[in-house]
């Protein structure tokens, strides 16, 4: 076509020549004229050619991209029906083991399985769930283990292993294996090389969140929440009981994901409700990146905009050897306690101090059970830090930490820890009439236990006092509070 467009051009020229060649008296009048025509004829010719190029090289990119896309009628299954962004996925899943109760629990724990070239840490993992779990605990949680292993042999074979060791748990509908069919899968082969990675792991990483996403879309159901562990985690004693108090100190509060453990895809919960738009969000972006790096975006996009983590950590990474190649994987959770059961209740309060805050580091910072503190400007005798709780509230036990390890200084030098009843208001905020003082400040801590045996009345005000002023500034690192719920509340 663009042939004919060029054979078009140079005969339109030639009568123009020869029209010219007749009107000699006017040739060289024309002379300007016919050069303008013949360059805009050449410019037409080029331009054309060059469109025709790009539109051809613009269906070729199209068509490889296209053959990458949809070269599959699995990856075309899997992601039909997209539109529908909180809605499950259609997968069939077999049951290996077990099979889900109708009464909805309290946690579902998730983790995705599959063969590994050196080690095998997923009974242990399952054995730590079950044995650091009271008999009330087991009560509100199911554990849903996905093998997401193409290997029908080596799924079969750690099944048997499975119902063997943990009949009772499989019979009482607390443990259930699952499996979500290959042809589900999309299109592993031949995906984006993001960060340089070599093809065996964008491979490894890309099918990873697949998998993933198969057990969310399973688990959306199952219970209020969700949490994920990786297969080769050891647990602390009575984990969900500690959970369950840093769930009820944030109720009333905005959160997509609160993390339990420092480490990869381990600790993590979610909302149940949560898990469809997680689990489509993870297909998605399956090629694009590993699965830490999508739950950052995808907490981003629902509005949480800072990490919430709790210490200590409540699960612990045990693994020797990595699912991919069997590589060395040492990571450790520094954090991570063994009995974390002593977790603080810090019930719901109000906090007010006077001390000159620096930035954000405001007072609520040292009552939250997050990793963070309150940072104050040098205090000066009788500034003050208070906390007044919402209801009346039975204290047994109150811990108080100040300064950092990098700021060995910043500690309260010389204060006292009081309790008082009947709030009153002032132009300060809120804060008790009476008060009774618990104990005395020694290198920045202080400690009060028992508290229950040694004040009669139920404590509405906890207060921190500064009793000489210093020239340091004042971190306030945690403040820990033990509750028994007081009667008739």
């Amino acid at each position: 076509m663009v042939a004919g467009d060029i054979s078009n051009c140079i005969s339109v020229m030639r009568l123009l020549w020869k029209y010219m060649d007749k009107m000699r008296c006017f040739r060289k009048r024309l002379t300007i004229p016919f050069l303008g025509i013949l360059i805009t004829c050449l410019l037409f010719v080029n331009l054309y050619m060059e469109d025709g190029y790009v539109l051809e090289e613009d269906k070729r990119q199209l068509r490889e991209t296209s053959i990458q896309q949809l070269n599959s009628e699995r990856y075309v299954h899997t992601f039909k029906d997209l539109s529908n962004f909180s809605g499950a996925i259609n997968v069939t899943y077999r049951y290996l083991a077990g099979s889900p109760l109708p009464r909805k629990r309290y946690l579902t724990i998730g983790l995705s399985s599959v063969k590994r070239k050196r080690g095998n840490y997923v009974l242990e993992t399952i054995k730590s769930i079950f044995d650091q779990s009271s008999y009330e605990e087991l009560k509100e949680i199911v554990v849903v283990v996905h093998l997401a292993e193409f290997d029908l042999a080596w799924c079969e074979s750690l099944v048997q292993d499975i119902t063997r060791k943990f009949a009772h748990h499989v019979i009482a509908g607390r443990l259930l294996v699952i499996h979500a069919p290959e042809e589900y899968y999309p299109v592993l082969d031949g995906l984006k090389r993001n960060y340089n990675d070599p093809e065996d792991r964008v491979r490894f990483r890309s099918k990873q969140n697949v998998d993933y996403a198969f057990l969310l879309n399973f688990c959306s159901n199952l219970s209020d929440y969700y949490m994920m562990l990786e297969d080769d985690v050891r647990c602390s004693k009575n984990f969900l009981t500690a959970m369950k108090k840093v769930v009820t100190s944030r109720k009333g509060s905005y959160w997509v994901t609160l993390e339990f453990s420092k480490l990869g895809y381990i600790g993590k919960l979610y909302h149940s409700n949560d898990l469809p738009r997680l689990a489509r969000f993870l297909l998605m972006f399956y090629q694009e990146m590993p699965c830490d790096w999508l739950l950052i975006h995808f907490q981003g996009l629902l509005a949480q905009k800072d990490v919430i983590r709790f210490k200590p950590s409540l699960f612990q990474h045990m693994g020797y050897y990595s699912s991919y190649k069997g590589a060395e994987n040492k990571l450790k959770d520094d954090d991570f306690e063994e009995d974390s059961f002593d977790i603080p209740d810090n019930p719901p309060a109000s906090l007010y101090t006077n001390i000159n805050v620096f930035e954000n580091y405001d007072a609520t910072k040292a009552y939250s059970s997050v990793d963070e503190y309150f940072w104050g400007k040098s205090p000066s005798t009788g500034d003050f830090f208070i906390i007044v709780f919402d209801k009346l509230t039975k204290i047994t036990k109150i811990k108080i930490a100040t300064g950092t390890d990098d700021r060995q200084n910043d500690i309260l030098h010389h204060g006292a820890l009081e309790v008082g009843q009947k709030v009153i208001g002032t132009k300060k905020g809120k804060q008790c009439s009476t008060y009774i003082t618990l104990g005395e400040f020694k290198n920045g801590q202080v400690e009060a236990q028992e508290i229950e045996h040694k004040i009669t009345f139920d404590i509405e005000c906890v207060r921190i006092v500064v009793t000489a002023s210093q020239k340091e500034w004042l971190i306030i690192r945690s403040i820990s509070l033990w509750t028994t719920q007081p009667p008739n509340q």
